[in-house]
């Protein structure tokens, strides 16, 4: 099947499947706003190479990819994302369909999460994930009690990330490099299940008048803590 449209429900093995409110969503997440991304029709001859699309090839490839992956199939990318995927899981729960899960996933994938796990309702917010989540990894928990008994099946501690009582500074602490990073909803946080569960909890340094950063947030700063740790940055 063509990347360039996705049948609603399916896709590919390990992925998080289209829901069917979703079909009024754009294609790309900033389509209809500003210049048009991506490029045109490749020029004839083209590369003779199993992952590239002959459709993209043909029409152009204005998905929000990196240049490196301009005209392959999303499951040649799926796949490339594979091969060097970080050692850190993204877990988040999800009771109230909170809007900050969709922005949590699109960080994770621009991260590169093993896996990004959703926590409680199977359903949850893509809006902001903007279709990122057609590349990442996306297990479905019940529970925090099937999360963390996974985990620890996998032997991944699980780390709370949560301005608590008793939580470590997370500027001070050296995350485990293989691990579960949990995140709680807006507003009320990691739930008494959550805490009870978590190896340790790790909260981020405020400054200013407000009780809390956004949740979406505060996921985006974890993430990028592991990454300053352990990420082989390429230099420019």
């Amino acid at each position: 099947m063509s990347t360039t449209e996705q049948k609603p429900g399916t896709a590919p093995a390990g992925l998080a499947a289209a829901e069917p409110d979703e079909a009024a969503e754009p294609v790309q997440y900033d389509e209809g706003f500003g210049p048009e991304i991506g490029v045109g029709p490749h020029p004839r001859p083209w590369p003779e190479d199993e992952r590239y699309d002959p459709e993209l090839l043909a029409d152009g490839d204005r998905r929000n990819v990196v240049d490196r992956y301009r005209y392959w199939t999303r499951e040649a990318v799926v796949a490339d994302l594979d091969t060097r995927r970080h050692d850190f899981h993204v877990a988040v729960e999800n009771w109230g369909h909170d809007f900050n899960i969709g922005s949590v996933v699109r960080t994770a994938n621009a991260f590169l999460a093993k896996e990004v796990h959703i926590v409680g309702r199977r359903r949850w917010n893509r809006r902001g994930a903007m279709v990122t989540d057609r590349y990442q990894h996306v297990r479905h928990h019940p529970d925090t009690t099937s999360l963390t008994s996974w985990a620890a099946a996998e032997g991944l501690p699980v780390i709370g990330i949560d301005n608590l009582p008793g939580a470590v500074p997370l500027e001070r602490t050296v995350l485990p490099r293989r691990c579960v990073l949990l995140f709680g909803q807006e507003g009320p946080g990691l739930t008494e299940e959550a805490r009870a569960h978590v190896e340790m909890v790790c909260s981020i340094a405020q400054f200013g008048s407000t009780r809390s950063i956004n949740a979406g947030a505060a996921a985006a700063v974890a993430m990028h803590a592991w990454v300053q740790r352990y990420a082989e940055i390429e230099t420019p």
